[in-house]
């Protein structure tokens, strides 16, 4: 009984597959699914984006101060442009201390929240913030 050319490609299809399903180490994990596209959406639910994620980001939610939040606008981050919008706040620390304030740089692909640089530098240099006071309240 020999076997045939079917039986042979079916025997192969698992090697073939798992090679397709290996990662490609260079390219960076991301949430979404970034084309690297110019055109980006703006991101049209950004103020309560950013509250749900400060909710998880900050180990104590309750208490921030001096929030400020700056509209999306369109930024150069690694090399695509996306839309960014600036964040600055004076969370409450573990101690109920408040040390300095901080500014985060926040990064939407395809219209959607991707990740948050912590050192925004030039990236949000001359934002024009505005109050955020809802980050200020904020509950558990």
């Amino acid at each position: 009984m020999g076997i045939s050319a079917k039986h042979v490609a079916i025997l192969l299809l698992p090697i073939g597959l798992a090679a397709c399903a290996s990662s490609d180490e260079s390219r960076p994990i991301s949430y979404t699914d970034d084309r690297g596209v110019a055109n980006q959406p703006y991101p049209n639910n950004y103020r309560a984006e950013v509250l749900a994620f400060m909710r998880t980001y900050l180990n104590n939610p309750v208490g921030v101060r001096d929030a400020a939040l700056a509209e999306p606008m369109q930024r150069t981050v690694g090399g695509r442009l996306r839309y960014v919008t600036c964040l600055r706040f004076t969370p409450r620390e573990s101690d109920g201390s408040y040390h300095d304030l901080r500014e985060r740089a926040v990064v939407y692909v395809d219209g959607r929240l991707d990740h948050v640089v912590e050192k925004a530098g030039d990236t949000c240099a001359g934002a024009a913030y505005a109050a955020f006071p809802d980050l200020e309240k904020m509950t558990r």
